[in-house]
């Protein structure tokens, strides 16, 4: 396997939360206080492998979000991704 394909982990369960909850990828930006992109978002949820430090990014982001709106849940990266950073 080629050091590119070892980066392509498919799409991550992050995905399939943000479709569920109608989350946009510019809503995590736009709750992050940590400098979080669109652009790694979005290579978050397609199964781009990213750093431990963006999963955390994203993971501070989305429990921002679902405590603004209530959902009633705070996530964990094992609920996100199915790899480690």
């Amino acid at each position: 396997m080629t050091e590119k394909d070892d980066r392509q982990m498919g799409t991550q369960p992050l995905d399939a939360i943000l479709e569920e909850k109608t989350l946009a990828n510019s809503d995590l930006v736009e709750i992050s206080t940590e400098q979080l992109t669109h652009k790694q978002v979005q290579k978050s949820r397609k199964g781009r492998r990213v750093s431990a430090n963006i999963q955390n990014k994203i993971l501070n982001a989305l429990n921002a979000v679902a405590e603004k709106q209530d959902f009633g849940k705070k996530y964990l990266l094992s609920d996100l991704f199915d790899y480690e950073g």
